[in-house]
């Protein structure tokens, strides 16, 4: 019953940052962990990073820590994704995914490219 839907996905070249964003509805939203996905074409769907319900303990893939920072903001109902000194190997579908005791919610993902 929640509903997830990201956005700010785009082209860019390497190096540029990037702002992700998942606007979430139907649930309720601060009781969750939001955890950030992606997908490359022909490859398994990967952890890039989570975010606790109350926003105070943060975990990253080793492939975007340092690069990447997630955040969220339970009074709008949202988490971000703001991405920094971004790489080809970074180009993937990324995906919002709520968690809670086992029970999770994925958005429809939104198209990331790093590309010269």
């Amino acid at each position: 019953q929640v509903q997830l839907v990201e956005s700010g996905g785009g082209l860019v070249q390497p190096g540029e940052s990037l702002r992700l964003s998942c606007a979430a509805s139907g649930g309720t939203f601060s009781s969750y962990a939001m955890l950030w996905y992606r997908q490359a074409p022909g490859k398994e769907r990967e952890f890039v990073a989570s975010i606790t319900s109350i926003g105070g303990s943060t975990n990253y893939a080793d492939s975007v820590r340092g690069r990447f920072t997630i955040s969220r903001d339970n009074a709008k109902n949202t988490v971000a994704l703001q991405m920094n000194s971004l790489k080809p190997e970074d180009t993937a579908v990324y995906y919002c995914y709520a968690l809670n005791i086992g029970k999770g919610y994925w958005g429809q993902g939104t198209q990331v490219t790093v590309s010269s």
